[in-house]
């Protein structure tokens, strides 16, 4: 995975196209990755799913299209688009695809507010 200079600005365009939605499965790519903040963009097909799990990082969940059900520490909500999550880090979540869809996931780095 390469990383992306925190002291470099970039425009990064074009990611749907490089990341089309699958057929029966789901995807995923690293945009953005240093020492401040990972950026990961998903595509999933209805029906995929992603399982119990935390991250020891505070995460936020951008739903950009499709329905997806999102399970914080086992509470499912429906997303849409333009629907924003915010995870404390160690916080247990599930993704379900309803539709195809795609979300962004941002993962902050312990630490880097300071």
């Amino acid at each position: 995975m390469t990383k992306t200079a925190k002291s470099e600005s970039q425009v990064m365009t074009g990611l749907w196209e490089q990341l089309p939605i699958p057929t029966e499965a789901t995807t995923s790519r690293v945009v953005l990755n240093n020492e401040l903040l990972r950026i990961v963009e998903f595509a999933m097909d209805a029906g995929q799913e992603l399982t119990d799990h935390a991250s020891d990082r505070a995460v936020a969940v951008l739903a950009l299209s499709g329905d997806l059900t999102f399970s914080v520490a086992g509470e499912p909500r429906t997303l849409t688009p333009g629907d924003v999550v915010y995870l404390a880090p160690g916080e247990r979540h599930a993704v379900v695809a309803q539709s195809p869809c795609r979300f962004t996931l941002v993962l902050m780095h312990p630490g880097s507010g300071q």
